[in-house]
């Protein structure tokens, strides 16, 4: 690839740019092998080095994924869709559905870790909680998977006077969740709000998710408030970056 007075990026994005327009067009659909870097070097007259950096950006996107002995494919992985306005209807838990489910599209996600325990509240989340004291807190960890990929992370922290003895304390909330579980002890969410934002992941974090090095990962931290404005559970999430489109659909 020549070099132009117009394009001065170094030689390894320009080709990293050029395979992921590929991918883009369907020249190389989910599951194909890449190009080498032998092939690379042939094409585009650079050293292996430049080649293998040309494939780490893909890989670091998460566009695509190295198999030990096989090459670099195009990673067959969907994202999911996150509807932030929908999943939170009422409507949908109140009619038993997990909210989960409105971003799935007939996949399936599952969780594949889950605790259950009654801690003290950390002091971000006693403070938006507006705990007393030394009031504790039920705390929910959860980790979901997606086609056999990790790609969420969840805790949520729900005041300890407000659910204890409720199913909410227990593995197994029943249908509709902890959103249904709180409205029939009284405290039905009726506002939500999210504060969303985006890092490099925690060593633990990418250890957790799988996640292929230089992917960030969505950090959204959700209140739910009842009617009267009280804030009954505060859930803090972290998305695998690669693994989410989020959409927010409403009218103006």
């Amino acid at each position: 690839m020549a070099h132009t007075d117009g394009d001065r990026r170094p030689k390894y994005q320009r080709i990293a740019d050029s395979l992921r327009e590929a991918i883009q067009s369907g020249e190389y659909g989910p599951g194909d092998r890449l190009p080498g870097e032998n092939d690379l070097m042939a094409t585009y007259g650079v050293a292996r080095m430049t080649a293998r950096q040309a494939l780490s950006v893909l890989r670091d996107e998460g566009v695509a994924e190295a198999r030990k002995g096989a090459g670099v494919f195009v990673r067959a992985f969907r994202p999911l869709r996150r509807r932030g306005i929908q999943r939170l209807a009422e409507q949908q838990w109140g009619n038993g559905r997990s909210i989960w489910s409105t971003d799935l599209e007939n996949r399936m996600l599952e969780v594949d870790q889950l605790t259950v325990s009654e801690e003290s509240a950390p002091n971000r989340v006693g403070a938006v909680l507006d705990l007393a004291g030394e009031e504790t807190v039920c705390v929910r960890r959860r980790r979901f998977v997606l086609d056999g990929k990790p790609v969420l992370l969840a805790t949520s922290y729900l005041p300890t006077s407000l659910v204890a003895g409720s199913a909410i304390t227990q593995e197994d909330t029943g249908q509709g969740g902890t959103y249904t579980r709180l409205a029939e002890l009284g405290y039905k969410p009726a506002h939500f709000r999210e504060e969303i934002r985006s890092r490099m992941p925690s060593k633990d974090e990418a250890t957790q998710l799988s996640m292929s090095a230089g992917t960030p990962v969505i950090l959204i931290c959700r209140t739910a408030f009842t009617d009267e404005g009280r804030p009954v559970e505060v859930n803090e999430m972290t998305l695998d970056a690669a693994s989410y489109i989020l959409e927010y659909d409403f009218d103006a």
